[in-house]
């Protein structure tokens, strides 16, 4: 399984990991040449082979270029893999921007593969409009709601270097016995 870069492990922050996922990623090729295609075909077979993931990002396995791949379907009411899901329900999107939100924000916890052990609580739009890419490099504009723009919206930060411990306006949920070393890193970040 390709590994998943990550902000601390085994309590040690990973320096060289967190300068990937805290660097702005840079836009694909369009058209895509011969890289750019592998690129895409990287992060889509990282994906697949895991079954932990409602999405994933580019920086979040060592590429740092804009592309994003999500499920669209089969999760269960606390965003779950409910196992319904197939390959068919998978999308991926390359050089995305949001072009529309709608809605009155809602907080939810989430978790992310590059924050292990934690859950933010973090204000997401209910709906957003997305333009980019698909995996052919054609144009694509696109409409998401729910718990997918939230995915959507949350593989989108990390392509700007954002992960969910930098949103300070919910709770922040850590295991007990980790809880000294998260209020150690934490206080180190806000120090």
């Amino acid at each position: 399984m390709k590994k998943v870069l990550a902000l601390w492990s085994n309590d040690q922050i990973n320096e060289e990991e967190s300068r990937i996922l805290r660097a702005t990623c840079a836009d694909l090729p369009i058209p895509l040449d011969a890289e750019a295609k592998k690129s895409v075909r990287d992060l889509v077979e990282a994906f697949l082979e895991r079954d932990d993931a409602s999405g994933l990002a580019a920086p979040q396995i060592g590429i740092s270029k804009k592309i994003i791949i999500f499920r669209n379907r089969g999760f269960s009411k606390d965003g779950a893999s409910d196992g319904t899901w197939t390959r068919k329900d998978v999308e991926v999107l390359i050089n995305p921007r949001i072009t529309q939100n709608r809605g009155n924000q809602i907080v939810l916890a989430e978790g992310c593969l590059s924050c292990p052990d934690i859950k933010v609580e973090i204000a997401r739009y209910p709906e957003i409009k997305v333009r980019g890419f698909d995996v052919h490099g054609h144009k694509i504009g696109k409409r998401y709601l729910d718990f997918v723009a939230r995915i959507v919206q949350h593989e989108l930060d990390h392509l700007e270097g954002k992960l969910i411990v930098d949103y300070d306006e919910g709770s922040f949920f850590v295991p007990k016995k980790k809880r000294s070393f998260f209020e150690t890193l934490f206080h180190k970040q806000s120090g």
